[in-house]
């Protein structure tokens, strides 16, 4: 009798020790470009032009299409939303990447990271639908051209903004708040910033419920807009072709091209990441690939975009006519 009470109290004993490390963890480590410290010099300048870049570019085209009456059409609706949540985008990874880059001690708190992570994860979402809509916007104004503006009144660009807002809140709210995680004393995040695959990685408890979360919210909010975007611009390029002038369908390959290779950029280094089997998954290589969509793509979308549009050119000119 002595002997199993003696083991009950050992094994409840044992229950608080384990209960202890798994919620020790109020601080996460994040490696960030530390275990490359010969790089480090040339990382915090990149990002500091990318960073710098991103918050000019789409501030002057926001600046711009509220400035311009010109530019309150559909198309540049989209686009201001296109560069409000580019600029959000940037400020939500890249100054933390700065600061940490030199940093001896690059700590967050749990509170920090869980909020950096769901805001992160909203802001991406939005982009991945809102690059769908703006190319289903693109399709119904040269397929449709002459029902376009009744197609595409202000109430439906609302809509599909709000909605495209909307439903990424709601699904990082899902994914975050589904998290259950235990780490039991792991607190070292292989990223330049609290990112959720990163962070499921550490747990020490059952998460397969959390990945078949996240490759499912993969599936709708990475592949589906992807390929709907590659079907939008089939659709576009059948229509370039019937252009007559070799000059006119040049110009608007050149334009299509750009667009495409920029979303290939974002949606392709997104899926890389998330639609792909746990073994084949790399620390290391996901953190570099996070750059691509997380810094590269918002430093480009209003030079790819925006300012080689004509409309846009026009604006700007019109704006140093007035400032001059």
């Amino acid at each position: 009798m002595l002997h199993e009470e003696s083991a009950e109290e050992y094994e409840k004993q044992e229950g608080r020790l384990a209960m202890d490390n798994v919620t020790a963890v109020f601080e996460f480590f994040l490696i960030g470009i530390s275990n490359y410290p010969e790089w480090r010099g040339t990382f915090f300048t990149f990002i500091l032009i990318v960073y710098l870049s991103t918050m000019l570019g789409n501030g002057f085209i926001i600046f711009l299409i509220h400035f311009d009456p010109h530019l309150h059409t559909p198309m540049y609706f989209f686009l201001s939303n296109l560069s409000f949540l580019d600029l959000c985008y940037g400020t939500a990874s890249m100054p933390q990447a700065l600061v940490h880059c030199f940093s001896t001690h690059p700590y967050l708190s749990y509170s920090r990271c869980l909020t950096q992570m769901s805001v992160s994860l909203t802001l991406a979402t939005a982009e991945c639908l809102l690059l769908a809509v703006m190319a289903y916007d693109r399709v119904v104004a040269i397929s449709n051209p002459l029902r376009y503006s009744v197609v595409m009144n202000g109430p439906v660009c609302v809509w599909l903004a709000a909605t495209s807002w909307g439903t990424s809140i709601l699904l990082s709210v899902i994914l975050v708040s589904s998290l259950r995680l235990q780490f039991c004393g792991a607190n070292v995040i292989n990223h330049f910033v609290c990112e959720i695959l990163s962070l499921i990685r550490l747990a020490c408890s059952d998460t397969s419920l959390n990945e078949l979360m996240i490759f499912t919210t993969g599936i709708f909010t990475l592949l589906l807009p992807f390929g709907f975007v590659l079907l939008s611009y089939v659709r576009i390029v059948a229509a370039v072709l019937r252009i007559r002038s070799a000059q006119g369908r040049l110009k608007a390959f050149s334009t299509c091209g750009s667009h495409l290779t920029v979303v290939t950029i974002f949606y392709g280094a997104a899926i890389s990441m998330y639609i792909k089997p746990k073994s084949k998954s790399s620390p290391n290589q996901d953190k570099f690939i996070s750059v691509f969509y997380g810094a590269l793509t918002p430093m480009l979308n209003p030079l790819i975009y925006s300012l080689r549009n004509k409309d846009v050119k026009g604006a700007i000119r019109k704006f140093m006519v007035k400032r001059a």
